[in-house]
């Protein structure tokens, strides 16, 4: 592992922010959630940027916050929507490792039962399934490390995870199944 943060990239529900307090905590770096950063610098709860600024307004938002992260020795967990942000993944492939926690839409869809609650940033009639393929190619195209977590506990994630940081050098993506 050669950038000196991680940041955690995939869908919403896949356990970002789990297994990124966790993560933080093996490797001795601070943990950062990006969702709380865009929350504190709005003021409001994510649903409630959404509702009032609509999707593209979120992601302006989102994008913004994400790349003036400025944070050393950190395990970054993303909100699963800044893939669309080029500025935000620009700068967050600077400055960290990026690790792609992949996961099968069937988990997913029984782990997200309220979207809208948790602030998933969906268009008007888009579905779960929808979104997952639209982010699949996204999240792929900026991950240095994929770690499938499909029938994976937290703490096989996690090995997984380390493992993958381990084996990254830097100069080819790796994957881990």
């Amino acid at each position: 592992m050669k950038k000196e943060n991680v940041v955690l990239i995939g869908m919403p529900g896949v356990g970002k922010s789990t297994v990124g307090v966790v993560l933080a905590k093996v490797l001795g770096y601070e943990f950062v959630d990006a969702d709380l950063l865009i929350q504190k610098a709005e003021g409001k709860l994510l649903h409630e940027i959404i509702s009032e600024k609509g999707v593209d307004g979120f992601i302006e938002v989102e994008n913004r916050v994400n790349s003036q992260i400025d944070t050393h020795r950190s395990v970054i967990a993303t909100g699963g929507s800044v893939i669309y942000g080029k500025e935000a993944m620009e700068h967050l492939c600077s400055i960290g490792t990026v690790v792609y926690l992949k996961q099968n839409l069937r988990p997913l869809e029984r782990r997200l039962r309220n979207l809208k609650g948790r602030g998933v940033v969906l268009k008007p009639g888009q579905t779960l399934a929808d979104l997952y393929k639209e982010r699949v190619a996204l999240y792929e195209k900026y991950a240095d490390v994929t770690v499938d977590q499909y029938k994976q506990n937290v703490d096989q994630t996690l090995k997984a995870v380390l493992q993958a940081l381990k084996s990254f050098d830097g100069t080819e993506k790796a994957k881990t199944e």
